[in-house]
């Protein structure tokens, strides 16, 4: 085997990893040198990476979410309004009845439970479907929203606007960076590094194939140089400023979330469950249980993202999280998740997110108007996906199909794709 197609099939991780990214992580490097060049250097600076992740992660937060629903087969429509109506019920608590931010904080994640608790019980117990059950939770509670802040702005308190707007704050010497986000980096470069030996430890010890020692030289270089590069921008913001509080909230979740759907049983059923619900089932897969987590699970982050946008803004206002739902969903398709469910990883939907948060603010930085940005980013995601579905019947390359090759011979449930089965025993043994 040659050094390029060495390097070409272990990358980014080879059989086993991410490599199923590849062509969305290679259009989310092309938008950014495409910008960059466009906007004479704007695109990579501090002061505009910094306000992309301030400004874009409550969809990135909302995306992680519908990535587990559209796993499991469903849709959530009502995001965007469950956000809005904990935004104001919080807000109001506050202002009104003089609750500490952290209550509110506390209460926000309360009613988001109390709400997916509500549309859960709808879809895996009363067996409504979700896109119905979420579409009536849109109207609900857009609707709530503008009955209880009367359709009026209602101001938050400074401590809570800090997990909005807020950054790592200055301690240490004055190195001319952020130093905890440079220590936050040096975490991440030896998380890195620790994760790419316990990988090669845990093939090793399954006898499974490794990569060449020299392709994994090139892999750890090339994500520590992304995380260097990373850190030093967002530590050498202007002082006051570095890595935002909600991205820290987000790159937390990511890991947590990554974890979970990637290494434990209960992320495994959520894939088992959108594959093939009813050899689930009888794979002993409780699949109303796992339904119901999903919905109720997706209303907390919704919540969260809610919250966030609610301090970023300094108050909640009756036209908060309109068509967010839209975006988080553009997010999870673009990352490669499947439409018939059983497909798709937290991480692919934040390069999927990046790539909308990305093309909308180089346009913006470019002048284009609203309306023209609308347009062009529902082209790029109607396009991409058609192109590529084209290619896949055709029996071309196909991005999608790359992205979740991968995915099928080595899934969350630890089990290669077979070939279709001939009986309902075989697909119970599949999908056990």
């Amino acid at each position: 085997m040659s050094r390029i197609t060495d390097l070409q099939k272990n990358l980014f991780g080879g059989t086993t990893s991410n490599a199923r990214q590849f062509g969305m992580i290679s259009t989310l490097v092309a938008i950014v040198v495409l910008f960059q060049i466009w906007t004479d250097g704007l695109t990579l600076t501090s002061g505009n990476l910094i306000a992309v992740v301030s400004q874009y992660s409550y969809i990135l937060i909302l995306a992680v979410g519908m990535l587990m629903v559209i796993v499991a087969g469903h849709i959530d429509l009502s995001v965007g309004s469950v956000a809005a109506f904990t935004g104001i019920v919080v807000a109001k608590a506050m202002q009104e009845h003089s609750l500490p931010w952290p209550l509110g904080i506390l209460l926000g994640l309360l009613v988001g439970a109390a709400i997916g608790a509500w549309q859960g019980f709808w879809v895996a117990y009363i067996g409504v479907p979700a896109f119905i059950v979420t579409l009536a939770g849109m109207m609900l509670f857009r609707g709530a929203n503008q009955y209880i802040g009367n359709a009026d702005t209602v101001p938050v308190p400074e401590g809570f606007r800090k997990i909005g707007a807020g950054f790592l704050p200055e301690v240490g010497p004055d190195t001319g960076y952020n130093n905890l986000t440079l220590l936050l980096g040096l975490a991440a470069c030896a998380g890195v590094v620790w994760r790419e030996w316990k990988a090669r430890q845990t093939r090793r010890e399954m006898n499974a194939d490794l990569a060449p020692l020299w392709v994994t030289g090139v892999r750890l270089a090339v994500m520590i140089g992304v995380v260097v590069f990373a850190t030093l921008r967002f530590a050498g913001g202007r002082v006051g400023t570095s890595l935002p509080i909600s991205g820290i909230i987000l790159i937390a979740l990511v890991l947590a979330y990554s974890h979970y759907t990637r290494n434990t049983i209960g992320g495994r059923h959520i894939y088992a469950v959108g594959g093939n619900a009813r050899a689930a089932e009888l794979s002993g897969v409780k699949l109303k249980r796992v339904n119901f987590a999903v919905m109720m699970n997706m209303s907390v982050l919704a919540a969260l993202a809610g919250m966030i946008f609610v301090a970023r803004s300094a108050a909640s206002g009756p036209q908060d999280g309109l068509s967010w739902e839209l975006d988080a969903i553009a997010a999870v398709f673009i990352g490669g998740a499947a439409v018939s469910g059983g497909l798709g990883t937290v991480s692919g939907s934040i390069v999927g997110g990046l790539v909308m948060a990305l093309l909308n603010n180089g346009l913006q930085l470019q002048g284009v108007g609203s309306d023209m940005v609308q347009i062009i980013k529902g082209l790029v995601l109607l396009l991409a996906v058609a192109f590529d579905v084209y290619n896949k019947s055709q029996g071309r390359f196909s991005i999608i199909g790359t992205l979740t090759r991968p995915f099928r011979r080595e899934d969350p449930a630890g089990t290669a794709a077979p070939p279709a089965p001939a009986s309902e025993t075989d697909k119970t043994k599949v999908a056990g």
